[in-house]
């Protein structure tokens, strides 16, 4: 049994090695044209290929006809280098400082000028702020009553 086995086995390893002749090619396909003066190989295996009849009219392309344009497409010439884009300016608007007309104090007796507003434009909130502020800049002896300072410098 042991004796079978071995022999099974190295028919098995040796049958491909005997099936290849020392001319084969081992098994690789070459779809290039022979070089002119090269000894043609001899394939094995391989039928002339049959001349298949044209097909009738109407049936898709025949083989023999020309495909692709008649003009000839060349690649357009490449621009020589170009310069870098220049930097675009960004232009900022100018927001000048709009100060308010001095504010009069009836309670002190004094005019009491006004801080400029961060933006060009105050929304409400804004002056509301400013005023605020003012108010605790100049303290309670300039503004007398705190809350009437503010009141009036947002209707003003």
């Amino acid at each position: 049994m042991l004796r079978c086995l071995a022999l099974l086995l190295l028919v098995t390893l040796a049958a491909p090695a005997v099936g290849a002749g020392p001319d084969a090619d081992s098994g690789t396909i070459s779809i290039m044209r022979p070089e002119p003066g090269a000894p043609v190989k001899k394939q094995r295996g391989h039928k002339p290929a049959a001349k298949r009849e044209p097909a009738p009219k109407g049936f898709g392309v025949n083989e023999d006809t020309r495909r692709g344009s008649s003009n000839p497409v060349y690649p357009l010439p490449s621009s020589g280098p170009q310069a870098p884009l220049p930097t675009p300016r960004i232009e900022q608007p100018e927001h000048r400082a709009t100060v308010p007309p001095p504010l009069y104090v009836p309670e002190t007796g004094r005019t009491l000028p006004n801080l400029p507003s961060p933006s060009g434009t105050e929304t409400p909130q804004d002056k509301a702020a400013r005023c605020a502020h003012q108010a605790g800049v100049y303290g309670p002896n300039a503004t007398g009553n705190p809350n009437a300072y503010i009141g009036s410098c947002i209707n003003q």
